[in-house]
């Protein structure tokens, strides 16, 4: 039972393609109005996104999602790339019956919600995106990164040759070594199994092309001392966004909405105020 102006922390069961998975939701502020998605980045939580949340709920219905295999929410069924996370979002506003709202996404959130918003056949259609160091941008790479790649390569010739039952159980094989598991990133190796199939199909998935697609409009907020993100993949993300602006957040991190979260929500309580009633 939900009171008319509280949280409210549900579990649904979302079907997605053909698999099912249930996922927590907390659902906040007033139940009539105008709806902020708030959306996590990988490794994160919605608990950690409630900065925002407690800034914007009190005026507007704020829904914070713990993505499948993170906070609350248990492991998807099998390996998850973006466009079931954007199939997840967009069953979930089904359910709850939304169909007015806007994005708020931090890193991987902001990944997802520029793909959502990219699509001709989208089911929900944000009226624009506020987002924090999104990611989905591809970043230049240093030597180091391209010693890996191909020494996973070369590693991976050798099963090519052999049999077909033989090549899928060499390289099963391969990727639970510990070798491969050096050839990853730190995140790569603190995952296994399924979290570890949907991590890498999720870095893998760059929004690049699409972004011309996107016709709402998108504030990008970014941390100066921001080590995940660079300045250069959001001077690349803007400039291909039809309607963006860029915001810098002096002296903070990736988290830039942990480290000074009123000027984003402050960005969001006025395109929400400037939006048609």
């Amino acid at each position: 039972m939900r009171n008319s102006d509280s949280e409210s922390s549900l579990r649904l069961k979302i079907a997605v393609g053909t698999e099912s998975t249930e996922v927590i939701v907390y659902d906040e502020g007033p139940r009539e109005g105008f709806v902020l998605f708030i959306l996590h980045g990988w490794g994160s939580s919605a608990n950690l996104m409630s900065p925002l949340s407690s800034r914007l709920s009190p005026y507007w219905r704020t829904i914070r999602i713990d993505m499948p295999g993170h906070g609350a929410s248990p492991q998807p069924p099998s390996g998850w790339g973006v466009p079931q996370h954007v199939e997840l979002l967009e069953k979930i506003a089904e359910e709850l019956n939304i169909k007015d709202c806007a994005i708020i996404g931090h890193s991987n959130g902001g990944r997802i919600a520029l793909e959502l918003a990219s699509r001709e056949d989208k089911k929900l259609d944000p009226s624009f995106l506020v987002l924090n160091s999104p990611s989905g941008i591809k970043r230049k790479r240093s030597p180091q990164y391209y010693v890996r790649l191909w020494t996973a390569r070369v590693l991976k010739l050798p099963f090519s040759i052999l049999p077909k039952p033989l090549t899928e159980a060499g390289l099963d094989w391969l990727r639970h070594s510990l070798v491969w598991s050096w050839l990853g990133s730190s995140d790569y190796r603190s995952l296994s199994g399924v979290m570890r199939e949907t991590f890498v199909q999720t870095v893998n998935h760059y929004v690049t092309p699409r972004l011309t697609q996107v016709t709402c409009p998108v504030l990008v907020f970014w941390g100066t001392k921001d080590d995940a993100i660079s300045r250069g993949q959001m001077d690349e993300l803007v400039s291909l966004l039809p309607d963006a602006g860029f915001f810098e957040l002096e002296n903070a991190g990736h988290y830039g909405y942990l480290d000074q979260p009123e000027p984003i929500a402050a960005a969001v309580r006025d395109l929400v105020g400037g939006l048609p009633s």
